[in-house]
């Protein structure tokens, strides 16, 4: 889906990405970053959440918590993170980003709870339940602070993944604010949900969900309690353009995630602000049956979009010509994805070796993906700077 904006907006990174590969500096199986582009992308994120009044975290977790993209969104200006889960926290925390937000979308284990508080300290930490609320305040009272937490609230019409649901009664939020505030070690600051705005495929644009709506009038409810600075975090389908609704509906945070790539579902339809600075780079290993197989292990492919025709640049040089382009066949997630299969019909047919480009929007922490952080594309220079794991970690490639 995104792979012909890569072609246009950002041409060099592809062509890049590819000698990097054929010069053996980059493995197969790879989510690749233009560090360059990522930075400039933060600067953008970052002025106007600073014009907004909004608090900013980053989101690492679509290319695999990546060191080289934390500090690519340091020097952007943002120097926090949301972790949905331990694995971010400890990622982000240990290339030098401030734990702004924990907790959401997955919930801190319990006996995690006094670990997370003692190494992290993050600025707001969300809860489902009391039971969680009870378990962070403790961990923060062992580790000697306060710790500000936000309550993950629902209502009737709100939207959420399978798997996402949870949290507590919308219209018992000042009740809920109140015993917060009785814990030893926590204090009530604020709301959160997700998603707060979507894409709507019909009308190819962002949407406000019941969700946010559910938000503005927590936060009304609040306020007639009496409670003033309340935080309301309301992230989803985040760019810069979209800050300015988040702000006027009442929102004083936000977390930029494939913003910050340029691969939100907007992203996708319009040209926004953010360059596409993300690409998934593999190589045909065999042909078989007319097809060239290649070398698979990050084929999730974020489920935004309905089924289409996946598509790879696939060549022996580097290019980004409508002349290279090859329709994909990437195996069903209830299947390891192996390898993806290339059409190989016709003139040029692709053969053993050839790079192989793809523009999906992915979600390489739950892949076994390499990520790639590659730096100096914008001066002609690309340098690789990082080769990791999903989990933000060092990688001994080739051996």
């Amino acid at each position: 889906m995104f792979l012909d904006i890569l072609r246009r907006r950002n041409p060099k990174f592809v062509e890049a990405a590819m000698a990097l590969h054929r010069e053996g500096r980059i493995p197969v199986n790879s989510y690749v970053l233009d560090l360059d582009a990522v930075q400039a992308n933060a600067r953008v994120m970052k002025t106007e959440a600073d014009r907004l009044g909004l608090k900013i975290f980053a989101m690492t977790k679509q290319v695999g918590r990546a060191s080289s993209f934390s500090h690519a969104v340091i020097r952007g200006g943002i120097d926090r993170s949301v972790a949905v889960d331990m694995a971010c926290a400890r990622a982000t925390h240990r290339a030098g980003l401030k734990v702004g937000h924990l907790g959401h979308l997955q919930q801190v284990a319990r006996h995690e709870a006094n670990a997370a508080a003692a190494a992290f300290k993050p600025d707001y930490w969300t809860v489902f339940n009391d039971v969680k609320a009870d378990e962070a305040a403790a961990g923060a009272k062992a580790a000697g602070y306060v710790q500000n937490l936000l309550a993950r609230i629902k209502a009737e019409g709100d939207t959420f993944y399978r798997g996402h649901e949870g949290g507590f009664d919308a219209a018992d939020i000042a009740e809920v604010a109140d015993a917060f505030d009785r814990l030893d070690g926590g204090r009530f600051a604020g709301i959160t949900t997700f998603p707060a705005l979507l894409f709507d495929h019909q009308t190819r644009k962002v949407v406000p969900t019941h969700n946010l709506a559910t938000l503005t009038k927590a936060a009304e409810a609040l306020a007639k309690a009496g409670r003033r600075d309340i935080e309301v975090n309301a992230p989803g389908t985040t760019s810069s353009v979209l800050l300015e609704a988040l702000a006027n509906a009442g929102a004083t945070q936000c977390e930029p995630g494939n913003g910050l790539h340029g691969t939100t579902a907007l992203h996708a339809v319009e040209d926004l602000p953010e360059l596409p600075a993300v690409c998934y780079l593999t190589e045909v290993s065999h042909l078989s049956g007319g097809k060239a197989y290649c070398f698979g292990g990050g084929f999730y492919i974020d489920p935004i979009f309905p089924d289409y025709d996946v598509k790879a640049i696939v060549s022996d040089e580097p290019t980004v010509a409508a002349s290279a382009l090859r329709s994909v066949e990437v195996p069903p997630p209830s299947m390891i994805d192996y390898y993806a299969m290339i059409d190989a019909s016709g003139p040029n047919a692709p053969k053993p070796g050839d790079t192989a480009v793809f523009g999906f929007r992915g979600q390489a922490f739950v892949t076994r993906a390499y990520v790639v952080g590659v730096s100096g594309i914008s001066t002609g220079q690309p340098k690789v700077e990082t080769i990791e794991n999903s989990f933000g970690e060092t990688e001994a490639w080739p051996v």
